[in-house]
C-alpha cells in the first residue's frame, strides 16, 4: 500500500552515522569480498563503528552481524587474507577511462545523504559531469514506449521542475526518461542520470549526444565499474538509486509491469513521495499508473498544483530560454494555441479564449487535423507535441 504523499519528507530507512574518511579504502575493498553486498557493508559498519575496525575484526565477531553465519563469516575472514585495501583502493581508482570522473564512497563528503539513508547504499559511486547537485531532485520514470501524451508530459514536467531548481533524475532509458532529461536540459537546468551501464558506456546507443548534454548540465553515476556492459539484473538494482536520491517519484506512463513501478515501490519504501500522471483506461501505458493512484499515490493534476505540492525551492537565475514559435495560424486558432500552454479541459479553454462552444469545438477539430492541437482522455486538450 503507498502512503499519501505530504509536503514534509519523513525519515528514511536507516540513516546512521556517516563514515569517517579513514573509512575510505574499506568503502572500496569490502565490495571486493565474496558473498558481501551493499545491504551487508553498512551493517558491517553500523555493527562496528568503522568499516576498517570491521575488516580488522576476528572472524567469530563477524557473527554478530544481521545475516552474517559461520560460513560466510569464514569466507570474509580467507577473502581478507588476499586483499591489501590500499592496494585495491589505488586499482579502483586509477586508471578510469576519463580523468573527469569521479570516484565516491559513503565517507567522501560529496557522497548525497539521502543515498547513505537506504539500508543497501552503493559502497562505490562513479560520477561523471560539471554540475554538482544532489539536491532537491525529483525523479521522473515510466515506460520506454510512452504515447505521444507521455512523452509530452514527462518533457513539460521536466522542463517545470528543473526551472523550479529541482534536479530532474531519471535513467537514460528510450522513452519516459529520456524526454524528462531533455525537458530540463531545454531550459538549462540540472539533471541526472543513473546508468545500469558504466558512466563511459552510452547505452542505449541512440543517446551518445544525449549522454554528452547530461555531462555538460549535470551528471552521469552509477554504482558499475567503466567499461561495464549492459546487463538485465543492473537496471532494477540501479532503481534503488534513482528512488533514493529525489524527494520524490513522478511515474508518467508505465505499464501493469514496469520497471517505473519498481522504483515508486522502492521510493514509498523510503519514505519518499509518488505521484502518477492520470492516463487513458484504453491505454496500456497508463494501467500502472492509474494502480499507484489507486493505492494511494498523488495525482498529478498540472504543473502548478504539483510544485506547490512539492514546495518547490527558488529557482537559481538562468538564462532566459527562447519559447517555441507559434505555427501560422488564423485569428482564432492563434488564440486557442495561445491558451494551451497548459493542459485545458474543453470548458476551461472556452473560458480563456471566450469562444462560444460551436466556434471552439470546429476549430478544434481543424487544429487537431492539422497536427497543432491534440485531445487527450476527458476532453483535455493540449499542444501537440512536435
Amino acid at each position: 500500500m503507498l502512503v499519501r504523499p505530504t509536503t514534509a519528507r519523513s525519515p528514511a530507512v536507516s540513516l546512521g552515522p556517516r563514515p569517517p574518511l579513514t573509512d575510505r579504502p574499506y568503502w572500496l575493498t569490502w565490495p571486493q569480498v565474496k558473498g558481501i553486498g551493499p545491504s551487508r557493508i553498512k551493517q558491517l559498519f553500523l555493527q562496528f563503528g568503522s568499516l576498517e575496525a570491521a575488516w580488522a575484526s576476528r572472524a567469530s565477531d563477524l557473527l554478530a552481524v544481521e545475516g552474517i553465519g559461520l560460513t560466510v563469516a569464514d569466507a570474509i575472514a580467507t577473502g581478507r587474507d588476499r586483499i591489501d585495501p590500499a592496494q585495491m583502493a589505488e586499482t579502483l581508482q586509477h586508471p578510469l577511462s576519463h580523468p573527469d570522473i569521479r570516484v565516491l564512497t559513503p565517507a567522501d563528503a560529496a557522497y548525497p545523504s539521502m543515498l547513505w539513508e537506504i539500508p543497501d547504499p552503493p559502497p562505490i559511486l562513479y560520477a561523471w559531469g560539471d554540475r554538482w547537485q544532489w539536491s532537491p531532485a525529483i525523479a521522473i520514470v515510466g515506460t520506454r514506449s510512452p504515447s505521444s501524451y507521455g512523452q509530452r508530459w514527462a518533457t513539460k514536467l521536466g522542463a517545470a521542475l528543473a526551472e523550479a531548481g529541482f534536479a530532474i533524475v531519471s535513467g537514460m532509458a528510450a522513452g519516459i526518461d529520456g524526454a524528462a532529461h531533455r525537458g530540463a536540459l531545454n531550459v538549462g537546468g540540472t539533471t541526472l542520470a543513473i546508468l545500469g551501464t558504466g558512466v563511459d558506456i552510452h547505452y542505449p546507443a541512440k543517446h551518445q549526444s544525449l549522454a554528452r548534454e547530461i555531462r555538460q548540465h549535470g551528471l552521469l553515476v552509477s554504482e558499475y565499474p567503466c567499461g561495464t556492459e549492459p546487463a538485465r539484473a543492473h537496471f532494477p538494482r540501479r532503481n534503488r538509486i534513482v528512488a533514493a536520491l529525489c524527494q520524490a517519484t513522478l511515474t508518467i506512463e508505465a505499464p501493469a509491469r514496469s520497471g517505473a513501478l519498481i522504483t515508486a515501490r522502492l521510493a514509498n519504501d523510503y519514505n519518499r513521495d509518488v505521484f502518477a500522471l492520470p492516463g487513458n483506461l484504453d491505454c496500456p501505458q497508463a494501467r500502472g499508473c492509474l494502480e499507484l493512484i489507486d493505492r494511494g499515490a498523488g495525482i498529478i493534476l498540472g504543473v502548478s498544483e504539483l510544485l506547490d505540492a512539492l514546495g518547490a525551492p527558488i529557482a537559481p537565475d538562468r538564462p532566459a530560454v527562447p519559447q517555441p514559435s507559434p505555427p501560422p495560424l488564423s485569428g482564432t486558432e492563434l488564440a486557442i494555441w495561445t491558451a494551451l500552454d497548459e493542459i485545458l479541459s474543453f470548458d476551461q479553454l472556452a473560458i480563456r479564449t471566450q469562444l462560444d462552444a460551436s466556434t471552439l469545438s470546429s476549430t478544434l477539430l481543424m487544429m487537431e487535423l492539422s497536427g497543432v492541437v491534440e485531445q487527450l482522455p476527458g476532453m483535455r486538450y493540449g499542444r501537440a507535441t512536435q
